[in-house]
């Protein structure tokens, strides 16, 4: 292996937690600037909301940036695997969106990251670098400016 390459971290195949909660990145390949838009994002935000009947999935809190997408998520007791659920919702997009754009395949990187939350504390704060992305990318000057994030099937999980 190359000094300047990373091995990539396998993927969890089994999480013993009651409720796992999951936030993950994805990105354009390219990192094509093409999301973060008036007619792009609600492709996304649509089939995030049909991920509980299509894969068992709720889809929480979302930033949609310009090239990539940041999300959490869990799964319901029919959940199919993250990483068949998340290849699946990108397919959905990309062939939505190319529909709409036409912009050229692939759309997405093959590859995305996911990270199991394991407290509230953990939820906060990848909560706030997500809410805080376009404020550092410099494309609002509040996170609360910024159009492209909400969320779908929950806000905080964790909260009492």
């Amino acid at each position: 292996m190359p000094p300047d390459s990373k091995p990539h971290l396998g993927r969890l195949l089994q999480v013993h937690v009651t409720h796992p909660i999951f936030f993950i990145t994805t990105c354009t390949e390219q990192r094509r600037p093409i999301l973060a838009a008036p007619d792009i994002a609600p492709i996304l935000c649509d089939e995030w909301r049909a991920a509980e009947s299509r894969h068992g999935w709720l889809v929480g809190r979302f930033v949609i940036m310009p090239d990539h997408a940041h999300f959490f998520v869990s799964p319901t007791e029919t959940a199919r695997s993250l990483e068949q659920f998340v290849g699946q919702w990108k397919q959905w997009t990309a062939k939505r969106i190319m529909g709409a754009t036409g912009a050229a395949s692939p759309l997405w990187q093959h590859r995305f990251f996911d990270h199991l939350l394991r407290s509230n504390e953990s939820y906060a704060k990848k909560w706030e670098y997500v809410r805080q992305n376009p404020v550092r990318a410099g494309l609002a000057h509040e996170p609360e400016e910024w159009p492209f994030a909400g969320h779908i099937h929950f806000d905080n999980p964790l909260a009492g």
